[in-house]
C-alpha cells in the first residue's frame, strides 16, 4: 500500500568467531534483557574482530513531504530504526522519533504535511498503536492495548482508516478518525477475522475500498460507504484471486494488481460494480510486485520481480507506452509518486545497503539521496550471488541464490550454511547481506538461500503446492534435493554444512535437523513452529485463521493427526546434531513455548541446545545491542560445531 512501510526484516544470524583459542580474556557483557541459557560466554575480543561488519546501516524509503519536499527514511544511529527527514539528496538525515522501540511506520499528512503520523509497539508484541508527532513528542490516539494498524490517508489529508481489534482482541473491526481531533475516531464497520485494510478513499470520500486478505491465494474486495459503514462485496468471494493493493486515479478508475486468469500478479483497472477486472500494459511474465498512482493519473510506476530482482517500469495511462528505468540489478522497495512526479523508492543490491533513491519521471534521470554507512568496508567487494535450480522428488523445478567466497583468497572445498526464508508466503532475494559478509569475505563459508515451494514471486501454482498439513513435507524435500545438488558442488565441502531459518524457516530449520541429520552438522532455528498444533492454538487470535488457511485446521481430527506427524516435536528423538534456538519472549506470532518445548525435548534425550531468550523482542531481535549479541553467539556455535 502507498502509505505503509515494510517492517523490519528477520536480523541474519550467523557468521564464524575470530576469538583467539587458549586465551581466558574478558568477557563481552551481555544485554541484561536477554536470558542465554546453555550458551557460552561471549570473549570481549571478538566484538572488535567483527565490528566493522556490524555497523553498517541501512536508509528504507518511507515517503514525501508534499510541503518542502523533503523525504522521510528509515535508518538507525543508536539502538533501533527510527524516522528520519532528508531535506535535498546526500543531505544530512535529520533525525524526528526519539523511541526506545522501533518506529518503522512514519508518514506525513498529505497536501499540508502539517501532521506527522507514527506507528509503533512495545517489545516486539505487534500490538502496534497509532501516534501523532509533535514537538519530538509521541501523542497516542488509539488506546494503547489493542492492535491497531495504520492504513490510509484520504487525499486531502482530513481522515485516516485504520483497523483495530479494540473491540474483542480478535476481530480487525475499521476505524475513522480526524487525526487532529482524536476524539473524532469511531468504528465504522465491524468484520470477522484478521487481514482488514481500507485501500484508498475514492477521490470524493463518498466510499473507500476495502480489501480481506484469507491467503497469498485469496483476498476479497469491498465497497465501504463512508455515511452507513455498509460493507458491499465486490466481484464473486467464492472466486479464488488475489489482489495486491488497490488505488483511486483522480478520476475515480481503479487501478490493482491481480492474478484472475494468470499465474502471476498483473497490473490493471477494476469494476467496482462488476469486479471486472482489465490488464493493462504489456503482458508481464512475472508479478508486479508493486504500483503508484501518479496525483494527475498520468502514469503509474510499477515494479517487477524478475526470478527475485526488481525491474521498474513507467506507464503512460492515456498511449499505453512503457519506459523501463535503468536501474542497478537489486530489489526495489516502498514506491511513491510525489505531487510533482518524482518516484521515490528503495534500492538494495548485493553490494549497496539499502538506500533511498528518487526518478525523475519525464527524463527517467535517477538520483541519489542517501549513502548508508557500510562499517569503512567497500561495498563492491562483496561477491555476487549464482542462481541455483535444481529438479525435486517430483520433478518441481526450484531454484536459490548461492554466495560463494572468492576462491583466490579461499582455495579448496568450502564449508556452508543454508538460510532458509519464513512466511512461507516470501521469498529470499538478493539484497545486501550485511554482517553475513563476514562469513563470505573473512571466513570463506559459502550461504546459500533457497525458494523452495509455497514461496511467492513464482507463481499462484508455485505459491500453493505446499498449503496444508498433507503437501508440508514437499517443501522439506526440497531442501533435500538442494543439500544434494550443493553436496555434489566440488568447491563446497559436504561433510561441513549447516542450516538456519527464522519463523517459517525455523520450522523448517527443526524439520532438517530430524530429516537430514545426516547431512548436517548443526542448526541455528529462531523464532520456530516445533509442534503446528500447539502453535495454532497458542499463536495470537487475531491470527490464527490465517495460518489454519496455510497450515491446517487443527480443530479437525484428520489435519489435526496429520500436522502432530510432521511437527519436529514429534520427531525430536531424530535430532542428533547440535541445535541452537533463538526466541523473542513477546512473540505473537510463534509464542516461547515452541522453544521451550523443544529445547526440554533435546535436553531430555541428552542432546545439545543453546537457547537465547530476548525479553524485550518478539519475532526476531529488533534491537541492535541484543541483535549484536545473538550474531555474536551465532558465531561462537558455527565456530564449534560446524568449522572445527
Amino acid at each position: 500500500m502507498r502509505y505503509m512501510a515494510a517492517l523490519a526484516a528477520l536480523t541474519l544470524p550467523f557468521a564464524p568467531a575470530l576469538a583467539q583459542e587458549g586465551s581466558k580474556s574478558a568477557v563481552e557483557p551481555k544485554p541484561a534483557a536477554l536470558i542465554a541459557d546453555g550458551v557460552p560466554d561471549v570473549p570481549a575480543d571478538l566484538p572488535a574482530a567483527t565490528r566493522p561488519y556490524m555497523e553498517n546501516r541501512s536508509a528504507g524509503f518511507s515517503g514525501w513531504n508534499e510541503a518542502d519536499k523533503s523525504m522521510l527514511i528509515t535508518t538507525r544511529f543508536g539502538n533501533t530504526n527510527q524516522i528520519h527527514r532528508v531535506a535535498m539528496p546526500m543531505g544530512a538525515r535529520q533525525q524526528l522519533t526519539f523511541e526506545a522501540e522501533p518506529v518503522a511506520v512514519g508518514v506525513w499528512s498529505p497536501k499540508s504535511a502539517d501532521l506527522m503520523l507514527v506507528q509503533k509497539d512495545v517489545g516486539g508484541n505487534e500490538f502496534f498503536q497509532i501516534y501523532a508527532l509533535t514537538n519530538g513528542q509521541l501523542k497516542l490516539l488509539t488506546d494503547g492495548k489493542s492492535r491497531n494498524g495504520l492504513n490510509a490517508w484520504s487525499k486531502d489529508g482530513t481522515l485516516v482508516a485504520y483497523t483495530s481489534t479494540r473491540r474483542n482482541g480478535r476481530d480487525s473491526d475499521i476505524y475513522l478518525m480526524n487525526p487532529r481531533d482524536p476524539a473524532s475516531g469511531r468504528m465504522i464497520a465491524q468484520v470477522e477475522g484478521g487481514g482488514w485494510a481500507v485501500n484508498d478513499f475514492s477521490p470524493d470520500k463518498s466510499w473507500a475500498i476495502v480489501s480481506q486478505y484469507v491467503s497469498v491465494e485469496k483476498a476479497d474486495l469491498f465497497r465501504l460507504d463512508m455515511a452507513t459503514g455498509a460493507m458491499t462485496p465486490i466481484g464473486d468471494h467464492k472466486r479464488v484471486i488475489s489482489y495486491g493493493g488497490a488505488e483511486f486515479a483522480p478520476d475515480g478508475t481503479i487501478w490493482i494488481t491481480s492474478d484472475e486468469g494468470s499465474d502471476f500478479q498483473r497490473l490493471g483497472t477494476l469494476d467496482p460494480a462488476t469486479g471486472k477486472f482489465t490488464p493493462k500494459g504489456p503482458a508481464e511474465q512475472w508479478d508486479v510486485s508493486s504500483f503508484d498512482v501518479a496525483d494527475d493519473g498520468s502514469f503509474i510506476a510499477y515494479v517487477i520481480n524478475e526470478a527475485g530482482m526488481s525491474k521498474m517500469r513507467l506507464f503512460d495511462t492515456k498511449s499505453g507506452a512503457v519506459r523501463t528505468v535503468d536501474l542497478p540489478a537489486g530489489v526495489i522497495g516502498g514506491v511513491s509518486i510525489a505531487p510533482w512526479g518524482d518516484i521515490g523508492f528503495s534500492l538494495t543490491s548485493a553490494r549497496s545497503a539499502t538506500d533511498a533513491y528518487s526518478v525523475d519521471a519525464k527524463t527517467l534521470k535517477v538520483t541519489r539521496w542517501t549513502q548508508s554507512e557500510t562499517g569503512g568496508l567497500d561495498p563492491l567487494k562483496n561477491v555476487e550471488p549464482q542462481l541455483v535450480k535444481v529438479k525435486s522428488f517430483d520433478g518441481l523445478e526450484v531454484s536459490g541464490f548461492l554466495y560463494r567466497p572468492d576462491p583466490a583468497k579461499f582455495p579448496g572445498k568450502r564449508p556452508l550454511i543454508m538460510n532458509v526464508h519464513g512466511g512461507p508466503e516470501s521469498q529470499s532475494r538478493p539484497g545486501f547481506m550485511g554482517r553475513t559478509n563476514y562469513l563470505l569475505n573473512e571466513m570463506g563459508i559459502a550461504v546459500f538461500y533457497p525458494n523452495v515451494r509455497g514461496s511467492t514471486g513464482y507463481g499462484k501454482r508455485f505459491v500453493g503446492l505446499d498449503n496444508g498439513p498433507f503437501k508440508r513435507e514437499d517443501s522439506v524435500k526440497d531442501m533435500g534435493a538442494f543439500l544434494d545438488l550443493l553436496a555434489k558442488d566440488k568447491s563446497l565441502d559436504a561433510s561441513r554444512f549447516g542450516l538456519t531459518g527464522g519463523s517459517y524457516g525455523g520450522y523448517m530449520c527443526y524439520a532438517a535437523a530430524t530429516q537430514y541429520a545426516d547431512k548436517l552438522r548443526a542448526n541455528l532455528c529462531i523464532v520456530a513452529i516445533s509442534n503446528f498444533v500447539t502453535f495454532l492454538e497458542n499463536t495470537q487470535e487475531y491470527r490464527r485463521d490465517l495460518r489454519r488457511v496455510e497450515y491446517g485446521d487443527e480443530r479437525e481430527p484428520a489435519q489435526r493427526k496429520k500436522l502432530i506427524e510432521i511437527s519436529p516435536l514429534t520427531r525430536v528423538g531424530d535430532i542428533r546434531k547440535p541445535l541452537f534456538v533463538v526466541t523473542g519472549a513477546n512473540d505473537p506470532r510463534v509464542p516461547a513455548s515452541e522453544a521451550d518445548q523443544i529445547v526440554a525435548a533435546v535436553r531430555k534425550n541428552g542432546g545439545t541446545a543453546w537457547h537465547l531468550v530476548g525479553t524485550n523482542e518478539g519475532h526476531g531481535f529488533a534491537k541492535k545491542e541484543n541483535a549484536d549479541y545473538q550474531f555474536w553467539t551465532s558465531l561462537l556455535f558455527w565456530k564449534q560445531y560446524l568449522l572445527n
